[in-house]
């Protein structure tokens, strides 16, 4: 007998906060996205459960809800070894005796279930552990409970039923893919919510005690390369909040997932490829000579986008029934004037506030007429006096806040502003809602050129685009972002005041976009892996993916394109379609140079001699050296930015941040700075583009 066309499968959500049913319990985006997605599987006629932790909140879940208290508990012992060099003072490893239960709500057409015990009752009011826990409360560990327990309540109340298991961010789930690979009933979906660093690691002894507490016989990832990437880019990688060095003893949690998973789920098409490969970013070329880049090519066939959305409020809410007057009035702010509006999470890093703050006071102090509602979500408030400083120098013009609000006040601010400023960095937004829900509102988008952020369309050509894009950004106090959205923000304002017709259509624009966002569209995403899974059809990667990483030897011949090859600066791909006689030399240095991939130069010039002119070869040899007066200068004409690493000795910690001296721009694409005084220097470039690289600097 054959399944039906369309099988009614049984999606069971799992993470460590899936309250989105209820806004008194609500903590973070995530719980939103599962809660909406899990209706919209329902709604489809599949049938839903999911499984979280109750936080300690029975009582109050009872008041409002009809809750059901299940015939199970598991009583057990979570064994935790501890790692000696940050939980000093402890034992080796520690025991925690708890009595599981479990409870299930019925709403939506959902099966929400939830776990009970001494340690996911703990933090009922903030849920998640704070990180000042590690190494000394044992309550750290809370999250890691969950991961046993939902494990052992997943075999036990399930038992033999065919289910997927839809489980969230690596982190919070690392030990499940393992532990189900060898149930034939359960089928396990890895959902990547956050870029969180992919070499993220945890203790590795911790983890095999408790593979073998569950009876699951796994190879643990091996350590790092030591010698993968000379110091000085190495130890700049945590300046970038992409990598972290970790001791050989741990294990990547991003390994975990993606071998044992049968698939791995993407919230946009920008945050997998990101998540792929890194390119452009200072992680780029690290990322490719470690471990984990092996397996994300080998286990790439599972990747899929399944999508986010904007909720139904957002999209429902009419932007014309909002009283422009009233709402920048309320707020003294000239209703007159273009006005920009920012919302999020206070996250100076994340999400670019300083350089947006920066920005708004240097086109302000220069007189530019215009409004900013700024809001910065924090609930003790923002601690870094220049954003009050600014807000007190614009008294009527910026408008600065913190609190939380109703969400309608919200979806106002956004219906009453122009433009919304969206300059995230260090590509941590895989979605980004707020973005979208003011797009929906008719604003028009000033925002990074992430790729996570690319469906937003703002870095698209002038046919297509939302509005306005900015470089990406890897630095903490970036004076380059704070110029680009100055200009932006001008460019902007010209745009209202010049060309209204012109605004009015990428405002348009913008919401059509973002509207094109919903739970429907998500959960089609969804289902259609979802029920690929299902009857067992093969995972395939598409070639269109292969091309846009370079793993050529991943294709079959007729596959392979030569644009793609040379693009990626790859040789050995293009040969495999072709000679490389003297234009196609000539095409893959024109294009590693723009890159400023200097070794596929070299390798060009060295393989086909005479294909590319004495002048470029020139240039490429002479880009660094010595000036007259001593100093180090660097000509490169795609450089807005170049920057001395040098490395410094480890601290007793064995951590270490390396100096980074900025060159001075002389000249257009012309640098110069002191000279490094011993080996191991490097140059940190930042093109035009917004890619950033690396250059080594040869010593004498």
């Amino acid at each position: 007998m054959t399944e039906p066309t369309d099988p009614r499968l049984h999606i069971i959500e799992t993470y460590f906060e899936c309250c989105g049913f209820d806004h008194t319990f609500l903590q973070g985006g995530t719980s939103v996205y599962l809660w909406n997605l899990s209706r919209a599987f329902a709604a489809r006629g599949h049938r839903v459960s999911i499984v979280t932790p109750a936080h300690g909140r029975l009582a109050d879940l009872r008041e409002r809800y009809e809750v059901e208290d299940l015939p199970y508990e598991d009583v057990h012992t979570v064994p935790i070894v501890l790692d000696p060099d940050v939980w000093r003072g402890f034992p080796a490893e520690v025991g925690l005796e708890l009595r599981t239960t479990a409870h299930r709500i019925r709403l939506d057409g959902v099966d929400l279930y939830f776990l009970a015990d001494d340690y996911l009752d703990r933090l009922p009011d903030t849920f998640y552990p704070p990180y000042s826990a590690k190494g000394h409360d044992l309550v750290f560990f809370k999250p890691l409970v969950f991961q046993v327990d939902s494990v052992r309540f997943l075999r036990t109340w399930f038992g033999d039923e065919k289910a997927l298991v839809h489980a969230h961010e690596p982190y919070y789930h690392y030990l499940l893919p393992a532990a189900l690979r060898d149930d034939p009933s359960k089928l396990v979906v890895s959902n990547v919510q956050s870029n969180m660093p992919i070499t993220k690691k945890v203790y590795g002894p911790k983890v095999r005690r408790l593979f073998d507490e569950l009876g699951v016989a796994v190879a643990l990832p091996g350590p790092d390369t030591a010698d993968a990437l000379p110091l000085a880019p190495r130890q700049y990688q945590q300046l970038t909040h992409l990598h972290y060095d970790y001791p050989p003893d741990h294990v990547a949690v991003y390994e975990l997932t993606a071998e044992h998973a049968d698939l791995i789920d993407f919230l946009s098409e920008g945050q997998l490829d990101f998540y792929a490969s890194f390119r452009d970013t200072p992680f780029e070329q690290l990322f490719a000579r470690l471990p984990i880049a092996d397996v994300v090519r080998r286990n790439a066939h599972k990747m899929f986008v399944g999508g986010c959305a904007i909720s139904d409020e957002w999209l429902g809410w009419d932007p014309a029934a909002v009283e422009r007057d009233k709402v920048l009035g309320g707020l003294g702010l000239d209703p007159a004037l273009p006005t920009f509006f920012h919302n999020a999470r206070y996250a100076v890093h994340h999400k670019g506030q300083v350089e947006l703050v920066r920005a708004v006071d240097r086109v302000l102090s220069e007189g530019l007429a215009a409004n900013f509602v700024v809001r910065c979500i924090s609930g003790a408030g923002i601690d870094d006096p220049l954003f009050h400083e600014v807000a007190r120098r614009h008294a009527g013009r910026l408008h600065l806040e913190w609190e939380r609000v109703p969400e309608r006040r919200v979806f106002e601010y956004a219906a009453a502003a122009d433009f919304c400023l969206f300059p995230s960095k260090f590509e941590m937004d895989t979605f980004l809602i707020a973005q979208g829900e003011a797009m929906a509102a008719g604003a028009v988008p000033i925002a990074t050129d992430q790729r996570g952020m690319a469906h937003f369309r703002h870095a698209e050509g002038p046919r297509t685009t939302t509005g306005f894009a900015v470089n990406r950004s890897f630095a903490e106090d970036d004076e380059l972002l704070t110029a680009a959205l100055s200009t932006r923000i001008r460019q902007a304002v010209t745009l209202w005041r010049e060309d209204p017709g012109r605004y009015r259509e990428l405002a348009r624009r913008s919401a059509a976009v973002a509207h094109a966002f919903t739970w429907e569209h998500c959960a089609d995403l969804h289902l259609a892996a979802f029920t690929r899974l299902w009857r067992g059809e093969p995972a395939r990667l598409p070639a269109e993916r292969a091309l846009r990483h370079g793993w050529s030897d991943l294709l079959p011949d007729e596959l392979l394109t030569a644009r793609a090859a040379v693009e990626h600066g790859d040789l050995a791909a293009y040969e495999r379609r072709a000679p490389l006689d003297d234009d196609a030399a000539r095409l893959f240095f024109d294009a590693a140079w723009r890159r400023a991939d200097f070794a596929t130069c070299e390798k060009v010039v060295e393989r086909r001699p005479g294909a590319v002119p004495d002048e470029d070869v020139a240039r490429l040899r002479a880009r660094l050296a010595p000036l007259p007066d001593g100093r180090l200068g660097y000509r490169f004409a795609h450089a807005d930015r170049v920057e001395l690493v040098l490395p410094t000795p480890s601290d007793a910690a064995g951590r270490a941040r390396p100096r980074v001296r900025p060159l001075t721009r002389t000249a257009p694409g012309e640098f110069a700075g002191p000279a490094p005084d011993r080996p191991g220097a490097w140059l940190l470039l930042t093109l035009s583009s917004g890619r950033v690289t690396w250059d080594e600097v040869r010593h004498g």
